[in-house]
C-alpha cells in the first residue's frame, strides 16, 4: 500500500520540478560566451532574424530591451507588431544568470515560475550583433543594435550558426520598416 502511494507523490513532485525549472540546458556544441559584460549587453536590440516559433509568429518590428532591475535580474521586454491585426504585441519578463555573470547563459521567465534558456553564444567586441539560442538548436535568433545590418555581417553570422547545426535555411527574416507607435 506504501508503493502505490509513494509513487504518485514522486512522480508529482517531478513534474513539479520540471515545470518549474522549465527548459534549462544548452544544446549540442553551443556554448555561451565567456567574459560575458552584461552592462554593455543592455539596451535594445533588434531582432534581425529568427526560427520561427509560435510566441513570434507574424511578428514585425521586433525588438528585445534589457535593462537591470537589480545587480542579480535582469528585465526583458520582448516588442512586435503583429501586421496581420495592425497591433503590438508586448510582454515583460525577468532573466537571471544561471552560472554566473561573466557566463551569457540566463534563465528567462515571461510565464511566472517557467523559465527557458537564453544563450547569447556568439556576439562581436562591440556587442553590436549577436547570436542567441534557447535550450535547443530550433530557437535561434540574429540581434543587432540597429534595424539592419550590412549582407556581410548577416552572411558571416548564418555561416557561424550554420556551422553549429542550426536549420538557417528556415530563418524568418524581419521586416523592421517603419511601424505606427502605440497609441
Amino acid at each position: 500500500m506504501k508503493k502505490l502511494i509513494l509513487f504518485p507523490s514522486v512522480l508529482v513532485a517531478a513534474v513539479c520540478a520540471f515545470i518549474l525549472v522549465g527548459c534549462l540546458g544548452t544544446p549540442e556544441n553551443v556554448k555561451p560566451v565567456t567574459n560575458f559584460k552584461v552592462e554593455k549587453f543592455l539596451g535594445t536590440w533588434y531582432e534581425i532574424a529568427r526560427l520561427d516559433y509560435f510566441h513570434e509568429r507574424g511578428l514585425n518590428q521586433v525588438t528585445a530591451t534589457y535593462s537591470l532591475r537589480t545587480p542579480d535580474e535582469l528585465k526583458v521586454v520582448n516588442r512586435g507588431y503583429l501586421t496581420a491585426k495592425s497591433r503590438w504585441r508586448e510582454s515583460e519578463g525577468k532573466a537571471f544568470f544561471v552560472e554566473d555573470k561573466g557566463e551569457a547563459y540566463l534563465k528567462v521567465s515571461f510565464w511566472g515560475p517557467f523559465y527557458s534558456s537564453y544563450v547569447v553564444f556568439d556576439i562581436d567586441d562591440n556587442y553590436q550583433y549577436a547570436l542567441v539560442t534557447s535550450s535547443d538548436k530550433s530557437y535561434l535568433w540574429i540581434l543587432a543594435r540597429t534595424p539592419t545590418i550590412s549582407g556581410d555581417v548577416k552572411a558571416n553570422l548564418i555561416a557561424k550558426a550554420t556551422g553549429l547545426g542550426f536549420d538557417t535555411e528556415k530563418l524568418v527574416f524581419v521586416e523592421q520598416t517603419e511601424i505606427p507607435k502605440i497609441q
